[in-house]
Order: C-alpha cells, then structure tokens, then sequence
C-alpha cells in the first residue's frame, strides 16, 4: 500500500562490471500502484502525482496487470528527446491547465521495477527475477507505458552512456543482479556525465542555519552580451562558507542598480530573460532572495548536462578562476551533444 519510497543509487565515477545497466531517465521517479480501477501514482517522496497526470492513469489502467506495484520514471518527450522544463509545468495548482498540458504535451512512463504483483511482494526477489516477470508482464504494453531497456553487457552500456545523452538523458544505472528491492537504501549505482564550465559569480543566498554562504549564482553571457542566470553551486564544508562570506564581501552590492539581474523581483523579466528569485512550483514560500554580487568573479564549476540554457542540476564548485574575465564566460564554451532520437532509446534493449 502506498506510500512507498523508491530505492535510490550513489554515484560512482566508472561502470561497474557484472550488473544488469540501464538508461538514466531524466524526469520524475514514480512508483504506481493498481487495484482494478484504482490507480496511484506516488513521488519519490511518498506524494501523490496523480493528479497532475491524468492522461497515464487511464494509459496505466489498460497496460499494467489488474493488482500490481511497478517502479518508474514518468517522462514528456519533445522533438525526440526528454524534456523537464515541460514536465515540471505539469505540477499547476489548476485542474483546467493541468488537463490543457495533458492534452498537449503528454507524458509517458518507463517502467523498470516490480514491486508487487497479485498477492505476491516482490521486495526480497533478487532484480534478476523481477526483472523477467516486469518482462513478462508488460509484454503487451504499448504507448506510452514503456519497458525500460536493460543489458547485462558492459560494453553496450558505455556504448549506451555515450549515445543516449543524446536523447536528454543523464546517464547510466547499475544494478547487481541479486539485489532484493529496498526502499530508500542507496543500494544501486548511477554513472553520470560531468563536464566543466567557467562562469560568472552574480549573487548569493544565504544558509538556512545561518549567516553563511547558502549557494552561489552563476551566469553565463549569452549571444547578445547579457548575463543570464544558469543555475547555483550549492555543496561547500560549513568552514568554507563563512569563509565565502568575507572573500565575497568587497563584492557586495548595498544598491542592486545596474546589476544585470536587477529586475529578478518582477515578474514580467522573467519572460525574456533567466533571472533568479522567480516563484518555484516546488519550493512554495521559501524564501527565494538574494544578496547581489558585482559580476567580477569567475569560478569554474563541473555539471552534468544543460537543460535549455540553464544547468539541470546543480554545479559543482571546483576553484575560483582569477585568470579568466567575466565578459569571457559564455555559452559558447559549452559543449553540443550529438542528437539522439527517443524512439532509439526505447527500442535499444529488453
């Protein structure tokens, strides 16, 4: 019975010899659950998402077997690639705009677990076992409930995490063969890619403990010479970020006039430009403010992929960088993935 938490993977930095691979998904880790006509679908952390997907409840209901519990990634596919910014419009307090994106940008979901099926748990049933019976089981699936690929080949999954990131997705998953199903227990392992990039340090928040430096704000100069916000480094020792707060102080703007992000507080700039502080559909009424730097600092920082123009994720601070100059840091040193149809993906494995 709902709810019930995923089981979660730790990052490695190599793949792992020996396990069953598959792809990363980019989207929203679900686990759904049917009883007839009853269906659930429940968030990583135990939430109902049922609602903001209408369209999958009745496409769950025709292609899952009647009483059963099945692992997931819930996903929206746009011009053949995976695409979040569109599935996170899909978390609207409005039932009528929910059911408008419904229409126009469905989802689907990939299924790659077994939890439960009739009256039997599958919980303590090693992955090899309950990845025959998903097999079996969802051998009559069709669009767009999907059977995630999987190998036991090493050397199809390299091959899969070079092509795949192609497609918007984030890596590759590695789960040993005997492992029983434990929610919430990092018993898995996630490959993912890393580049770097030099950017520019524009602001900061504050900690939620206290007076210490929370996140940096990064931003890279796009083709017009404006810097836009990209996204936040965020993991730093407790000791380095009150240390970061008097580093960062000359910095300080007492008056945020003439800040190229000046203008984050209304709502109208976000339309045409990627400033921080907009309303987060996640974060309710957190606090979203934040103390605005002279945009002089680079810093180079690792990341995983670029959603749009923004950091998926967020970066990894890794040094400062005083021999680069702010108006150096643009989108141009960003590397282009190769393109990579969806459609491959899905159909790369069984």
């Amino acid at each position: 019975m709902p709810p019930v938490k995923p089981m979660l993977a730790k990052s490695v930095s190599a793949i792992p010899a020996g396990m069953q691979y598959e792809a990363k998904w980019d989207g929203f880790r679900a686990i759904v659950y049917r009883d007839g006509a009853e269906v659930e679908i429940g968030s990583r952390t135990g939430k109902s998402l049922t609602r903001y997907f209408p369209e999958l409840v009745a496409a769950l209901r025709d292609n899952l077997p009647d009483r059963c519990v099945v692992d997931g990634e819930i996903v929206i596919v746009h011009d053949g690639r995976l695409d979040f910014d569109r599935l996170t419009e899909r978390i609207h307090p409005a039932a009528s705009r929910v059911k408008f994106l419904a229409g126009t940008t469905p989802s689907s979901f990939i299924a790659f677990d077994l939890l439960a099926l009739g009256d039997d748990t599958f919980l303590d049933t090693p992955l090899a076992e309950r990845r025959s019976a998903l097999v079996r089981v969802l051998s009559t699936a069709r669009p767009p409930v999907h059977l995630a690929p999987a190998t036991t080949d090493p050397a199809l999954a390299r091959e899969w995490f070079e092509q795949f990131e192609g497609a918007g997705l984030d890596g590759v998953i590695a789960k040993p063969l005997d492992l029983p199903y434990r929610p919430d227990a990092r018993l898995m392992f996630k490959i993912k890619h890393e580049r770097t990039a030099d950017v520019v340090v524009a602001g900061f928040r504050f900690h939620k403990s206290g007076p210490i430096i929370g996140s940096l704000l990064l931003g890279l100069h796009d083709q017009h010479g404006t810097l836009q916000h990209v996204g936040v480094c965020a993991a730093f020792p407790m000791k380095r970020r009150a240390e970061m707060v008097e580093e960062l102080e000359p910095l300080r703007m007492d008056d945020p006039h003439g800040h190229p992000w000046a203008a984050w507080a209304e709502e109208s700039a976000h339309e045409s430009a990627r400033l921080p502080g907009a309303q987060s559909r996640w974060t309710g009424k957190k606090d979203l403010s934040w103390v605005p730097l002279r945009p002089e600092r680079v810093c180079e920082v690792a990341y995983d992929h670029m959603e749009g123009d923004r950091f998926r994720h967020t970066a990894q601070f890794r040094r400062w960088r005083p021999d680069r100059t702010p108006q150096s840091c643009a989108y141009a040193q960003l590397e282009e993935v190769v393109g990579y149809d969806l459609a491959e993906v899905l159909g790369a494995g069984g």
